[in-house]
């Protein structure tokens, strides 16, 4: 299985570990990301998971639709990365799916679970991050991760999708969807501007244009064609990709 750590467990001195989260997580050393306070929206309180929930769309024929096209149905075993409020594990789980939820944000959990609990299913959820995620079962035939790689800086997403790759069974699949920027970077500020200019809602319709400001200042969206290297040094051959919007895109991966 490949290991996304980069020193062995257990060093002394400036290496100590800190305690995992759950046990579902693996310790990491004191330089590792701090994961577990991520940048741009706030998301510290109940009525702020709510308002994400409502200001993302959720959907859950887009959902289906989705697992339709990675093939998801009774048996598979799906993991999804920063499963923010739930919406695709509860309807992987509604098909029959072994379905396990990750996200680092309690709150987002247990609006998860109560999603879980209206819709009559059980789904496993787990309080862990890109990087120190453990699986607990065993290898993913899917994992999936949507609107969260980009809380990474280049470095650290590298190491989340080699620990991607570790939890997934050969040949098994990884879709990822995010703000992913396929412009030219010497055309960066007229994309940039232009998204902004036109994705942002007023307050209390949506993510509005100061949270679209924020997420390029604070966070770390990069180039597709930095992604690109990313996947397949991981492990992965790239099998579909798409630049949906000069700002969005997808990949769908298989694990080598």
């Amino acid at each position: 299985m490949l290991r996304m750590l980069l020193l062995p467990l257990g060093l002394p001195g400036p290496y100590k570990q800190v305690m995992p989260r759950s046990d579902t997580t693996r310790p990491g050393p004191a330089w590792f990301f701090r994961e577990y306070e991520p940048a741009g929206v706030d998301l510290g309180s109940p009525a702020a998971v709510a308002a994400y929930d409502r200001n993302q769309g959720t959907d859950s024929d887009a959902d289906d639709a989705l697992l339709d096209r990675l093939g998801v149905v009774t048996g598979i075993r799906l993991v999804d990365l920063a499963c923010g409020t739930g919406s695709l594990v509860v309807q992987a789980a509604r098909r029959g799916a072994e379905a396990h939820g990750v996200d680092v944000s309690q709150e987002m959990l247990a609006f998860a679970r109560a999603r879980a609990e209206r819709a009559g299913v059980g789904a496993h959820w787990h309080q862990a991050g890109f990087l120190d995620y453990a699986h607990p079962a065993g290898p993913a035939d899917v994992v999936t991760t949507r609107s969260a790689l980009h809380q990474l800086p280049d470095f650290w997403k590298q190491q989340a999708l080699l620990n991607v790759a570790g939890m997934l069974r050969p040949g098994g699949t990884f879709y990822l969807w995010d703000v992913i920027f396929s412009f030219e970077p010497a055309d960066a500020a007229e994309h940039l501007q232009r998204w902004i200019d036109t994705a942002g809602r007023p307050d209390g319709r949506g993510f509005t244009r100061a949270d679209f400001e924020a997420h390029v200042r604070e966070e770390f969206s990069t180039y597709a064609w930095i992604l690109e290297g990313m996947l397949e040094r991981a492990g992965f051959d790239i099998v579909s990709d798409a630049s949906l919007t000069p700002t969005h895109g997808e990949f769908l991966c298989r694990r080598r």
